[in-house]
């Protein structure tokens, strides 16, 4: 019954933001091999724990596992087998077929379905809002933080999008760090960096980027990216906790606690359809 745990299944990631790394670190460190799509210009704000950022530097290691980035369905199989995390560039998943995976999980957070269905493995697992389990998908995880948080959904949907940021030490929309308007992004401070109330963040084409809180920069979008007025940018946290910011969250440990529970349930009753 338990000898699917020897074969290893292939589990295909699309997305690889934070919440889709917390993801990827638990189900790897649970025995699975692990694939991750991503787009060409990634827009994660938590670089430093998402393996999305290995699009632009060619690899990422987060607490003890290395993710690369890997050109081609025909390079996959060498990744893995150096027990690492292949991210491939392909943001329409068309290598999913030819990679064959035995579970698929939509992490793109896309808070809508953006192309993602049953038909593309025997288990379909999606987190947050835009998809509805036992139609589209499998199963839904619940990414909201609060009562339900990594809850997993086998009927119906996530808690919708609010449109507010979850609160984190204490604050919510007032640590976010948004683009003061459209342009090329420039930061000019680093993740871990402690910043004052009011303190000149980032620039984007001269316009200045301030914090609105003191605490501690746990996240700032890869520089040079062309950003939008009003665009979720940065991220500051008043904890000032610097290891926070090169570890996974606790809402993507959450989340991916879910999604392993989703895969455990789905592998052990294969009939669940």
């Amino acid at each position: 019954m338990l000898n699917f745990i020897n074969t290893s299944p292939l589990v295909v990631i699309r997305g690889a933001g934070d919440l889709a790394t917390g993801v990827a670190h638990r189900l790897k460190q649970a025995g699975f091999k692990v694939v991750m799509l991503e787009v060409d210009k990634p827009t994660v704000v938590r670089r430093t724990v998402s393996f999305a950022d290995s699009v632009y530097i060619g690899k990422v290691t987060v607490e003890g596992i290395t993710a690369v980035k890997t050109e081609g369905v025909s390079s996959v199989r060498s990744v893995l087998a150096g027990a690492k995390v292949p991210v491939l560039v392909d943001p329409a998943g068309e290598t999913i077929k030819d990679l064959g995976p035995r579970i698929l999980v939509d992490a793109i957070m896309a808070k809508r379905n953006i192309g993602t269905n049953r038909q593309m493995a025997p288990l379909v697992v999606a987190i947050g809002p835009g998809f509805t389990a036992g139609k589209d998908v499998d199963a839904v995880v619940e990414t909201m933080r609060g009562h339900y948080l990594g809850k997993v959904i086998w009927e119906g949907c996530a808690i919708p999008n609010t449109g507010v940021p979850g609160e984190v030490g204490g604050f919510s929309e007032e640590r976010l760090l948004r683009a003061s308007s459209d342009g090329i992004w420039n930061p000019l401070v680093q993740i871990g960096n402690k910043v004052e109330k009011d303190q000149l963040v980032a620039r984007v084409n001269g316009a200045e980027v301030r914090a609105s809180i003191a605490g501690i920069v746990r996240g700032l979008l890869y520089p040079g990216l062309t950003v939008h007025a009003g665009m979720k940018v940065g991220d500051v946290d008043s904890r000032v906790t610097r290891e926070h910011c090169f570890t996974i969250s606790d809402k993507a440990r959450a989340v991916a606690g879910g999604v392993l529970e989703a895969v455990m349930h789905g592998l052990l009753n294969p009939d669940l359809r």
